[in-house]
């Protein structure tokens, strides 16, 4: 038996070694970091272009205030004497020292006590009507016109006849807010009402759907655009109302401390207190127009 031929073998040698590379080192910044200020970036320039404008402007106008009535014969009080006898409308709005001695936060709650409850009303008995007004043609016809009518009646002529009725200030106040902001809101959602899509009418009736059933998944949500406008436009019309109405009912709301500052020659309160009507009133508009928002998922313009 003849051995297998030896095969030789290749040696392998070892690989030199690399020379040392020096390479830089660079540090990233943490991903969540760059995103946070990638959402807060926009966000803080969209917050200073909607207030630094209207804060220049509230300074421009104050200091123009201060100019004009800064002279001794002049009428009405600058800035400067607002501020020094009546700062503690604004620094301290919730005091009580009794009855009638209390702050002007405590009044504005009173006010808006009762602009909640007539508002509140107003809002289901126009959306309830004008939903009737706006689906029945013989309805419309025949309320129309009298809504017409009493919506053009100023809200103070009211007032007499309310405290004839209820022979109280405080329902004679929320009929008065009541009385006022339906018009609006009872329109506007009669129009909404009458501008429903044919389409939807016809899918209600290919689903046989109950009236019920229709008002809630159809109406409601087609017409609802023109139903936050009458909302919007009621609440402003709710609270001019109620602060006139106290001037002549009078009571402890925002309306009577108005009047009762003017008896009094306080100049500097009703400054103050105008303030406060104004900003609260802002403030009841900018909430009616983000519930739209939510509801009508951005249609409803603001």
């Amino acid at each position: 038996m003849s051995r297998p031929a030896l095969r030789a073998v290749e040696t392998v040698s070892p690989p030199e070694p690399l020379a040392a590379a020096t390479a830089e080192v660079i540090q990233l910044a943490p991903r969540a970091a760059a995103s946070t200020l990638g959402w807060l970036k926009p966000k803080a320039v969209a917050f200073a272009t909607s207030v630094v404008p209207p804060l220049l402007m509230v300074a421009l106008l104050l200091l123009i205030w201060e100019i004009l009535c800064s002279g001794s014969n002049a009428s009405l009080p600058p800035p400067s004497r607002v501020w020094k006898e009546a700062s503690d409308l604004i620094l301290d709005p919730f005091f009580v020292n009794g009855s009638q001695d209390i702050g002007l936060g405590w009044r504005v709650l009173t006010s808006l006590q009762r602009v909640a409850i007539g508002f509140g009303l107003s809002a289901i008995v126009g959306i309830l009507v004008g939903t009737l007004v706006g689906q029945s043609t013989w309805a419309m016809r025949g309320l129309d016109p009298i809504f017409q009518v009493l919506r053009t009646v100023p809200p103070l002529a009211w007032l007499p006849i309310s405290l004839a009725a209820f022979r109280d200030a405080n329902p004679s106040a929320i009929f008065v807010i009541f009385i006022t902001a339906i018009w609006p809101i009872l329109i506007n959602t009669s129009v909404g009402i009458r501008n429903i899509p044919q389409d939807y009418r016809n899918v209600s009736a290919v689903l046989r759907l109950n009236q019920f059933e229709f008002f809630w998944k159809i109406m409601l949500p087609s017409a609802a655009p023109y139903i936050f406008t009458g909302l919007r436009i009621g609440v402003g019309l709710a609270w001019l109302a109620i602060v006139a109405a106290e001037m002549l009912t009078g009571g402890v709301g925002i309306g009577f401390f108005i009047w009762d500052a003017w008896n009094s020659s306080k100049l500097p309160d009703i400054i103050i207190a105008l303030v406060y009507i104004g900003l609260v009133g802002f403030i009841l508009d900018r909430l009616i127009a983000a519930l739209a928002t939510v509801v009508t998922r951005g249609t409803a313009a603001n």
